[in-house]
């Protein structure tokens, strides 16, 4: 095998890789069901034998965390969605909601050590995590992950720069890990005071923008920098990797979960290419999520990547997917929309679009046609009245609708709150 590969799973074929996933997804629901009984409620208790393609898996309810902290809050501490056998002997966590989250059993919990790899992370490597430990499971996914590989690890945690600065001069870490932007603020602080840190080569980041100037500012000190998408629910979901010593665009989806990209507040896939919520399903038996909402946006990409890695790929982080907002006094949720792209095929995005007018709010649905569904004027008209006439059922707020001058953005958005706040 390959170094630059964690393991064989990296180069398994696409088809392979799927066809193992939705072979084992029956017998895993069966079992999870029957284990933990907030998700057997949630998800209904019957045979699940059909569920062995994506197609099968969207008609599957989406779990979404509002629904997932109710359930918490009836039944403490985790709401009958992680299998009690697996608490005795490790962590439980609390991030902001509340959620509440477990340590799964077993090294790497979170699979952070093949995201690490790819970043050029290997044994021997000390490393510098300046995540926080503190509550919630940030700085342990990743501290799990870089001990897993072989690494020696120092827990700096959050704040305290002086310390850390201090810390850094003594420990002489190789990578650094936390978020993007307190790398620099830790290089600057140590060049004000004293002397620079030169031991670090390489640093993963995550929890915020890796913007270019900031990666080219590390590269620039010979700190080869990358990025993961992760979350405290699922850990480690994608990451970035690297051909001929260049990062690669995009994120490779990380091993043993299940991604699909959705129309956000709703469990409908959007046409392949298209910005969408991400949800995902982790083959866990200790903390079995299935479908669950992550309310970040992405998109897959479909042409293989150059690294070699052979799962999908998706763009990475492109926003929040939570749209829901206010007009006229009434919230208006993503997931009514969602209804107007069943009234017909010739619908190819919609987008409501919210701005003040006279005071007052004032809502526009625009509405993009599919190319291979023309339509005549009157029957444009007619649709576009047929639109309004469903939204208004739906949402109970008046609107008017219009044919998109222009392709609407591929971002993902739903509905457009243009309301200037400040006037």
């Amino acid at each position: 095998m390959d170094v630059a590969y964690y393991d064989d799973s990296d180069t398994l074929s696409a088809s392979t890789r799927q066809q193992q996933l939705f072979d084992a997804l029956p017998s895993f629901l069966a079992q999870a069901v029957s284990e933990c009984p907030g998700l057997a409620q949630h998800l209904g208790s019957s045979g699940f034998d059909d569920v062995r393609s994506p197609e099968n898996l969207a008609t599957l309810p989406v779990l979404r965390k509002s629904a997932l902290m109710e359930a918490q809050q009836q039944n403490p501490p985790f709401g009958g969605f992680v299998r009690a056998a697996s608490l005795p002997g490790t962590r439980v966590f609390m991030s902001p909601g509340p959620v509440w989250e477990p340590q799964i059993t077993g090294a790497d919990p979170w699979q952070s050590a093949r995201a690490l790899h790819a970043a050029g992370i290997r044994a021997g490597d000390r490393v510098h995590n300046a995540f926080s430990y503190h509550t919630t499971p940030g700085g342990f996914i990743l501290d799990e992950g870089a001990r897993a590989l072989g690494c020696t690890v120092f827990p700096a945690g959050v704040g305290n720069t002086e310390s850390q600065v201090a810390a850094m001069r003594h420990f002489s870490p190789d990578a650094f890990i936390g978020t993007p932007d307190y790398l620099k603020i830790l290089l600057e602080a140590a060049a004000s005071d004293g002397p620079p840190i030169t031991s670090l080569k390489r640093a993963m980041v995550s929890g915020g923008a890796l913007f270019p100037a900031l990666r080219e500012y590390y590269e620039a000190l010979s700190i080869t920098t990358r990025q993961c998408y992760a979350t405290a629910d699922l850990g480690v979901v994608a990451y970035e990797t690297e051909a001929d010593g260049q990062c690669v665009p995009g994120m490779v989806v990380n091993e043993g979960l299940i991604v699909e990209i959705v129309r956000p507040g709703t469990g409908e896939p959007v046409p392949a290419g298209d910005v969408g919520e991400l949800v995902i399903t982790r083959l866990s038996a200790d903390y079995p999520l299935v479908r669950f909402a992550t309310g970040d946006l992405s998109r897959f990409l479909d042409e293989p990547s150059p690294c070699g890695r052979t799962a999908p790929r998706i763009a990475g982080w492109m926003g929040r997917a939570d749209q829901r907002t206010k007009v006229k006094g009434m919230f208006v949720d993503p997931a009514q929309l969602d209804a107007l792209y069943k009234l017909s095929p010739s619908i190819r995005r919609l987008r409501l679009t919210v701005t003040r007018q006279n005071d007052t709010d004032h809502a526009t649905l625009s509405v993009q046609l599919t190319e291979h569904h023309a339509l005549s004027s009157d029957d444009t008209e007619a649709l576009l009245s047929k639109v309004a006439s469903e939204f208004r059922a739906v949402a109970g707020l008046s609107v008017a609708s219009e044919l998109a001058a222009e392709a609407l953005p591929n971002d993902g958005v739903l509905i457009d709150d243009a309301r200037d706040y400040e006037a």
